[in-house]
């Protein structure tokens, strides 16, 4: 639980202004981010990363909408992706091109 702390005083410190809904939204956000920074300390996602064969994404889904958010480190922001609906039929994926 010590990440959750470290979200925990972002929230205290940056948003103290919000309350509510659009508390737990920045909040979920920034425990993401707090992850992502967690991750690249462990040595195998360190190693990983400098060799290239690893790369992490910050993302947020949100299940009201079933839209995801992908942080993006140039502007600061997480926006959504754009991405192909996969179908689903009778309760399973229906195969396609990504899943063969």
């Amino acid at each position: 639980l010590d990440n959750a702390e470290a979200t925990r005083r972002i929230a205290q410190s940056r948003y103290s202004h919000l309350s509510g809904k659009e508390l737990l939204e920045v909040v979920v956000a920034e425990n993401v981010l707090v992850q992502i920074e967690h991750l690249q300390t462990q040595p195998a996602v360190a190693a990983a990363l400098a060799s290239g064969s690893v790369r992490l994404h910050a993302w947020v889904y949100q299940i009201e909408s079933g839209q995801v958010f992908a942080y993006d480190p140039a502007t600061g922001q997480y926006a959504p992706i754009e991405g192909k609906m996969i179908p689903v039929v009778e309760g399973r994926r229906k195969r396609d091109s990504l899943w063969s």
